[in-house]
């Protein structure tokens, strides 16, 4: 093969990885950063190629030690879970660094970066789903042995209701409504027992989020401003509308909420496709991609930092009156569609987002299929 081809399949070989990788010289100015670094740095090549490491990191981190011991020592070298952050490029990210000489150009490292924050967080999501699914012994057992007297002592309380004096009515009301709040949270949880397939059909996802953003405009969300950023070219996800929007009127709620005392509130929804995340999903053989990614953002006060990490798990809640079981019927629901939620949160920002696999054939796929958003 002659060396311009050569260069052209080594060219199109890097831009095709889905891991960011940027090159830098001697001084470390940005010589070449593939596709995946530019989404990930937010800035194109033209922009990146004029700057230096330096700029795009955070003051004292170690990938610049890294760079200096790479070049040094001409081997490769790696440092694990470093953090990179810089106020051009937004987010902290938690990654692992690959530094690797050039070895044809002088005084030259390449980096690859592999995020590391969506691994740890799929890992956190599994662990979520397994508690979940310890909640159905118990939602079988609070349905039969609790729900029956339950049932005999609201019928009690609407006899009382029908034959007390006047003063002590309102404490048979009490009676009833409480019994009926129980009543409610034992069918919320009931929902973590029902193991019948799903039906599912492909879906677009964007109607599904135009449903929802009606609905909430109508009522929970109402008096807030919304922002979509969507890429019109995504292809179906199989799976049930219902329950899809009842997975992100549920998002959508819970950001609402977290608005109530904001200034300007706003809430973002956006999609894009983004490959290179595979996983095994129960029932299905093979490892799956999860390129739809659906993300649900407000600008609230943020969830606590020690919520985050059993955020989906059944009956943690942020609120005082909460149940804690919506989020974690949202991460039953994505799971039982093959998918993961993770959410990241600060003060001023709180993030949602949702993966979902490609629908093709009646089943998951793990690569991109040509379709419009209808």
């Amino acid at each position: 093969m002659k060396s311009d081809a050569l260069g052209a399949l080594s060219a199109a070989i890097l831009q095709a990885l889905p891991q960011p990788i940027l090159v830098v010289n001697e001084s470390r100015t940005v010589m070449f950063v593939n596709y995946a670094a530019e989404a990930f740095f937010g800035a194109s090549l033209s922009v990146l190629s004029r700057q230096k490491l330096d700029d795009l990191i955070a003051f004292g981190s170690p990938i610049i030690g890294l760079v200096e011991s790479v070049a040094e020592r001409r081997a490769p070298m790696t440092e694990y879970r470093v953090r990179v952050g810089s106020s051009r490029f937004g987010d902290e990210r938690v990654v692992d660094v690959f530094g690797t000489p050039m070895a044809e150009l002088e005084g030259q490292v390449a980096l690859l970066f592999q995020e590391r924050t969506m691994a740890d967080k799929i890992d956190r999501q599994l662990v979520s789903r397994g508690a979940a699914r310890s909640v159905t012994g118990l939602a079988s057992m609070m349905a039969h042995e609790i729900k029956n007297p339950l049932s005999g002592i609201r019928g009690a309380a609407q006899l009382l209701e029908q034959s007390v004096a006047s003063e002590e009515l309102p404490l048979a009301r009490l009676i009833r409504e409480e019994t009926d709040r129980i009543v409610d949270l034992i069918d919320r949880v009931e929902v973590f027992g029902d193991d019948r397939p799903l039906d599912r059909e492909p879906i677009n996802i964007h109607v599904v989020l135009d449903r929802v953003k009606l609905l909430a405009r109508n009522g929970v969300a109402r008096g807030i401003d919304f922002t979509e950023e969507y890429d019109p070219s995504l292809p179906p996800v199989l799976g049930n509308r219902d329950q899809l929007v009842q997975v992100f009127l549920n998002l959508i709620k819970n950001a609402a909420e977290a608005l109530e005392h904001t200034q300007k509130p706003e809430i973002r929804i956006s999609t894009a496709f983004r490959p290179g995340i595979r996983i095994s999903v129960q029932g299905i053989s093979q490892r799956i991609s999860l390129p739809l990614e659906i993300v649900i953002e407000d600008n609230g006060p943020g969830v606590p930092s020690d919520l985050l990490p059993i955020l989906f798990d059944p009956f943690v809640t942020t609120k005082t009156n909460g149940s804690g079981l919506g989020l974690a019927l949202v991460a039953k629901i994505i799971g039982d569609h093959g998918g993961v939620i993770d959410c990241d949160s600060r003060p001023g920002r709180t993030r949602f987002r949702i993966l979902l696999p490609v629908a093709s054939g009646g089943g998951f796929v793990a690569h991109k299929k040509e379709a419009k958003s209808s």
